[in-house]
């Protein structure tokens, strides 16, 4: 499936099956064509970024507006994911719009998902002539952004594990085979999945009692373990449930913090308080996390298309990109989450990148 767009072309490999890589063939930096996976690359100043300018996005919870809450250098916000040997096309709000008119797309996950979704909202808030014609609605666990002049909704669901956690007699339980909220995301058009975040969360902070596998109550287990039993819920949910003639699924990879500089050689550094550039080479020291590839192992099982951004590696370069103390939260050394605008906005670019070349001919008119 071939297209051009703005000098670029692409095409994804893998559609019978998940998409774990970008590959593609695409315009070469050289010019000409030749293989290129999108997640290969590295960070490269571009003075023509950010996308957007955050003071105008008003749709920004102040635990990731970094710029508003005090944070004095700005040159993370002007680095580009450049892949190896091709271009990535930027984002253009206008033509999301106008593709995704009439549409749906669902964030589902943790706070995470909150800062991709939150991000996605600003692009496209900065393409519309007319702002007040957007519209902002929370309802329990999903909160909208409606671009009413285009009846596009943008929403977020708070589903941290994914898996349902239900209200029983002797407390709240962590049921990793029940997945009663697929009955609301199926309905959607385009849906982008996370969990991570929270799996290790132990103490007050900690919103379960007990785990239940099968007909099994337990009080703890592995936690890798249960992430995994998740995550394979999940999958079978949507190899039987999600009607992909209607709707489009993406996995986004795991994300990791920045409070240990052994990561990046520097040994003795407990956060990313005096970071201002990313991790320099191609990869961050000590290899991926496990769960990434738990994350992978269990996508290379699903039989319907669902498609991985696998934003893992390029993400645990960027030491530079979260909010640390400019948070609006006092006292709070944020090194887990991301500015906005800022990494991503990349993520974005790479899901936008993703729709715009598989749905030449199959959802969305050009």
């Amino acid at each position: 499936m071939r297209f051009g767009f703005q000098g670029w072309s692409c095409i994804l490999v893998g559609v019978a099956a998940v998409i774990f890589s970008g590959t593609c063939l695409a315009k070469k930096v050289g010019g000409g064509k030749g293989k290129c996976d999108i997640y290969e690359g590295s960070w490269v100043v571009d003075d023509s970024y950010p996308m957007y300018n955050s003071t105008l996005c008003p749709h920004i919870r102040k635990e990731f507006d970094c710029q508003k809450y005090g944070r004095p250098d700005k040159l993370y916000l002007r680095y580009r994911w450049q892949p190896k040997g091709c271009h990535l096309p930027r984002f253009d709000g206008k033509d999301f719009l106008r593709r995704f008119k009439g549409k749906k797309i669902m964030y589902i996950g943790d706070s995470i998902s909150l800062n991709q979704w939150q991000s996605m909202v600003c692009l496209v808030h900065a393409a519309v002539p007319d702002p007040s014609r957007i519209f902002q609605k929370a309802n329990g666990p999903i909160t909208t952004v409606t671009f009413q002049d285009y009846d596009l909704s943008i929403m977020v669901f708070h589903s941290p594990y994914l898996v349902d956690i239900e209200a029983h007699r002797i407390g709240r339980i962590l049921n990793l085979d029940s997945l009663k909220n697929g009955d609301t995301w199926k309905k959607i058009d385009i849906l982008i999945f996370n969990t991570w975040l929270w799996w290790y969360r132990d103490g007050p902070t900690q919103p379960w009692d007990y785990i239940q596998v099968g007909h099994q109550i337990r009080k703890d287990m592995d936690r890798m373990v249960a992430f995994k039993k998740a995550l394979i819920t999940w999958a079978k949910w949507v190899d039987s449930d999600v009607d992909f003639n209607k709707t489009q699924v993406f996995f986004r990879g795991v994300t990791t913090n920045h409070y240990d500089g052994k990561g990046w050689n520097e040994a003795g550094v407990t956060n990313c308080s005096k970071e201002t550039q990313p991790i320099s080479g191609l990869t961050y020291l000590g290899g991926l996390p496990e769960s990434s590839h738990v994350v992978e192992q269990v996508l290379s099982g699903i039989k319907k298309p669902v498609q991985f951004l696998n934003i893992t590696n390029l993400s645990r370069l960027r030491k530079d990109g979260h909010p640390g103390m400019y948070n609006g939260v006092k006292r709070n050394m944020d090194c887990t989450h991301w500015c906005i605008a800022g990494v991503p906005d990349i993520w974005n670019q790479l899901l936008y990148t993703s729709l715009i070349t598989q749905n030449r001919n199959k959802m969305y008119d050009l």
